[in-house]
């Protein structure tokens, strides 16, 4: 072997996608591979001799103009001359020196050899798309759980009229092979029968199987709706210890399907769900801190896949919804009913259902009116008791006291809307930094009337352009860490000199832009997923920035979990050499995509004035 060879097997070792290949097939490709030195007196022509090629840039610094005119700053790493490669006629690129360096070129041919390999060519692909390598939506085997359950029923449920008897409904089930049956009045939802109430409520009770199955039905049972996804269905199934749920469509409420704990068993290939059905038995508040201090043993012992990590957030926030409602249920055990409605709402990323082990408490108190001193007493008891018992589950108290237990928190209806119109009419930084975390809203438990009725009277509101100006101007304030020629921009931590938060440089910018995005087109739900798949289905951005920036989003979040669960920390901040070749080059590229982003969202909502 020659000096070069070894040189570029080397290089190419490191560098993905070329990483995939074995010794001798990398041998192959580095002894067909040329290496040039480009100046900015040889550049023109050194790069006419090796055109078309694909260049990979070892070291120095380039600026490529694509035939549209469009300024790329590349550096080591770095891909040009690829679409040349895949589509001749739209691979023109001018290519300027900003620092000389050493390029590395891949002819036609050998390209097309290396395009034989899947996750090669799934790589250049994506490159080419401007979209993320990993393809986390498709990879993934958790994303049936983010899914809206009408693309995922299979068969229309099977009904019954209450009046019809228990006999009848017995022969229905063996004959469609179900094991339970959606009881209706003028085709709405009123009761359900399954195989255990023909058990227990007839065959043990030797009931008169003549009788209406209204005698047998469970009355009024829990429902989901058909554009709710389908963890939602099992979180509620495992909190309410219940095995068949129906499906009702969100416009008429008229049943549309049933998911059962078969169903889920199915396709649930692990059971990260477990510590929700464990939290819903406990009967207080030693109970409740015993299995919650258990979760970040459980999780580390149970999230092993990528999948796993993509709904861990949505676990550990569903886990402290139940944590919730179980400690302002003890409290209301030992104070007596609440005084007037009220509804606990939560923020940040327990609305988001995105929580990690470093989560804080972000929660309020609405009311329905304001309270007097006796009703106010109540209220601040309560807070004060579910915010410590939350601290004691090991949802650590919020540093900036965004929780029910500080007073101004504590609002009426009326109160919060005039606080929202406080906000836009002087959209001041603390005003947007209260926005960004107040918007981020969901009703946990209580009236959720209250809240609905919030949102209702806030929309028209949050539509304001000149806020939404501000807004967008703001949340492109924080830049991703990357230098103008896409190296990375690192701090330090722990040692560490290569370190990024993921969090606060990457994470937080796409939630804000789909918060963003999502106020601009009226959509009020929290979660950033849902948020992107519906901001792309009514094209408020196009499906292609939609699906990367839910990939994008997914990616990183397979990060910082990872992160958290290997290392045992509760912080966001990785280092960058403890990631593969693949995920340093993903990273760089999902902050290329952030950047854009963040430049569109001004462009489209405040006229391009950053």
């Amino acid at each position: 072997m020659s000096d070069i060879p070894h040189q570029v097997i080397d290089f190419l070792s490191k560098a993905a996608p070329f990483d995939v290949f074995d010794e001798d097939s990398l041998y192959s490709i580095a002894a067909k591979t040329k290496v040039i030195y480009l100046t900015p007196d040889n550049q023109q022509r050194l790069l006419a001799e090796h055109q078309p090629s694909l260049f990979l840039i070892q070291t120095g610094q380039f600026t490529i103009y694509d035939e549209d005119g469009a300024e790329r700053f590349l550096s080591e790493g770095d891909y040009f001359g690829f679409i040349a490669l895949m589509e001749p006629n739209k691979g023109k690129i001018q290519v300027e020196i900003d620092s000389p360096g050493v390029v590395y070129c891949i002819n036609q041919t050998l390209f097309d050899r290396c395009m034989e390999n899947k996750v090669f060519a799934k790589f250049f692909n994506a490159a080419k798309n401007n979209v993320l390598q990993n393809q986390a939506v498709e990879d993934s085997n958790s994303m049936w759980l983010y899914k809206p359950l009408y693309e995922q029923l299979t068969k229309a449920p099977i009904q019954i009229e209450q009046h019809d008897s228990i006999q009848l409904a017995a022969q229905i089930m063996s004959k469609h092979g179900v094991s339970s049956l959606i009881v209706t009045e003028d085709e709405h939802l009123i009761g359900i029968v399954t195989d255990r109430d023909l058990r227990n409520r007839v065959v043990a009770e030797g009931m008169d199987i003549s009788l209406g199955v209204n005698n047998i039905m469970t009355e009024n049972p829990d429902y989901v709706l058909h554009n709710q996804n389908m963890f939602s269905a099992i979180s509620l199934m495992s909190e309410k210890n219940i095995h068949h749920l129906p499906v009702l469509h969100a416009d008429d409420r008229s049943p549309v399907g049933m998911v059962t704990t078969s169903d889920v068993i199915r396709k649930q290939r692990g059971n990260v769900l477990f510590m929700i059905g464990e939290l819903s038995k406990t009967a207080n508040l030693y109970e409740l801190t015993r299995i919650a201090w258990q979760m970040p043993q459980y999780f580390a012992a149970n999230a092993k896949r990528a999948g796993d990590f993509d709904i861990a957030g949505k676990v550990l926030s569903q886990a402290t919804d139940i944590m919730t409602r179980k400690l302002i249920a003890f409290f209301i055990e030992q104070h007596g009913a609440a005084p007037m409605g009220y509804c606990w709402v939560v923020y940040g990323s327990q609305a988001r259902e995105d929580q990690t082990m470093g989560s804080d408490q972000d929660n309020a108190l609405l009311l329905a009116q304001t309270p007097n001193e006796e009703e106010g007493e109540y209220f601040k008891q309560m807070s004060e008791y579910v915010c410590k018992g939350l601290g004691k589950c090991g949802i650590k108290l919020c540093d900036g006291n965004i929780m029910a237990s500080n007073p101004e928190l504590r609002l009426s209806v009326d109160e919060a809307v005039m606080q929202a119109k406080k906000w836009i009419n002087q959209p001041t930084p603390e005003a947007i930094l209260a926005f960004n975390i107040f918007l981020d809203a969901r009703a946990v438990d209580g009236d959720r009337t209250l809240f609905k009725n919030l949102q209702q009277r806030r929309k028209p509101l949050f539509k304001d352009a000149f806020f939404l100006a501000a807004l967008a101007r703001d949340a492109n304030s924080d830049a991703v860490p990357l230098s103008v020629f896409n190296k990375f921009v690192y701090r330090k931590h722990n040692g560490k000199k290569d370190c990024i938060n993921l969090k606060v440089n990457a994470i937080a910018l796409i939630n804000n832009l789909a918060r963003l995005y999502s106020l601009s087109a009226g959509i009020t739900i929290p979660n950033t997923v849902e948020r992107l798949n519906i901001l792309g289905q009514i094209n408020a951005i196009t499906t292609e920035d939609a699906d990367n920036l839910r990939d994008i989003w997914l990616f990183l979040n397979r990060l910082r979990w990872r992160h958290q669960l290997r290392n045992n920390v509760t912080d966001n901040i990785i280092s960058v050499s403890d990631l593969s070749s693949l995920e340093r080059h993903q990273l760089k590229a999902s902050f290329k995509s952030i950047h854009r982003a963040q430049q569109a969202v001004v462009m489209k909502l405040s006229g391009g004035v950053a």
